[in-house]
């Protein structure tokens, strides 16, 4: 019973944060279990160029570290902040919300070929979070107790807490850097004069993630085919039935 309850409360999960955190756990378990090993997944531009080990491309986006209060830390973050994501102000869109992962990735690993950085998962999580904070602005944050401040204000206190942890800012600033241009395409751009929407959804992923309802003609039930509202039988009688039935 507590097994099925748990997998139910799982499947209630939207789909792409559903897939995501899954793929994020269990890469990490794999890697505690010394399935693979994180030499395996790191990204490497050489490894990906000439040897053609492309499977790093998506790796590097799925590893938080091995078990411990920072992998807990970030996953707990990706979880949450995906979560509201898509159920918030990509209800509905979760093609719009594959195409921000996408672009969003592309990007991060254009920027990791500039900058050193071996695992873009942390830097994912920022841009998400960032997203997030920016279309929430007049929501008030409580961190852990210590502080309170408006939403937009999250990416840094999550910054400054990394710096405290010992974490490269560079992971982070690249999620924030990232995380702004997508809302200035999407949200910003857009709404001004002269401005368009530069970000469009291809139509093969809006009918693989967000199929229109099918279209049905209506077909009363065959009891009540030949029913007029009020329950009685309007049709024109017959006068001789109505005498044969008194007689």
């Amino acid at each position: 019973m507590a097994y099925q309850t748990l997998f139910q409360e799982y499947m209630l999960v939207p789909p792409v944060t559903r897939a995501y955190t899954t793929a994020c756990v269990i890469t990490t378990l794999a890697v505690q279990l010394d399935l693979v090993s994180p030499f395996q997944l790191y990204f490497n531009p050489n490894l990906i160029l000439k040897k053609f080990q492309l499977w790093r491309l998506i790796t590097t986006f799925l590893f938080f570290g091995n078990l411990g209060f920072n992998f807990f830390f970030n996953m707990i973050f990706t979880y949450r902040y995906c979560r509201m994501l898509e159920e918030g102000s990509f209800r509905g869109r979760t093609a719009d919300f594959v195409v921000m992962f996408i672009f969003s990735g592309v990007l991060m690993i254009i920027s990791a070929f500039f900058v050193n950085l071996l695992f873009l998962g942390q830097a994912f999580t920022i841009m998400i979070v960032y997203v997030w904070s920016r279309r929430n602005v007049f929501v008030r944050m409580n961190f852990f107790g210590l502080m309170n401040f408006q939403a937009p204000y999250l990416p840094w206190v999550l910054l400054g807490f990394s710096v405290l942890l010992g974490n490269a800012i560079s992971v982070d600033l690249v999620g924030m850097a990232i995380g702004h241009v997508y809302f200035f395409l999407e949200d910003v751009l857009p709404r001004q004069r002269g401005g368009q929407k530069l970000l469009k959804t291809p139509l093969f992923l809006k009918k693989l993630f967000d199929p229109a309802p099918e279209e049905r003609d209506y077909v009363p039930l065959p009891e009540l085919a030949n029913v007029r509202p009020g329950g009685f039988d309007w049709r024109r009688r017959n006068p001789d039935d109505d005498n044969d039935a008194n007689g």
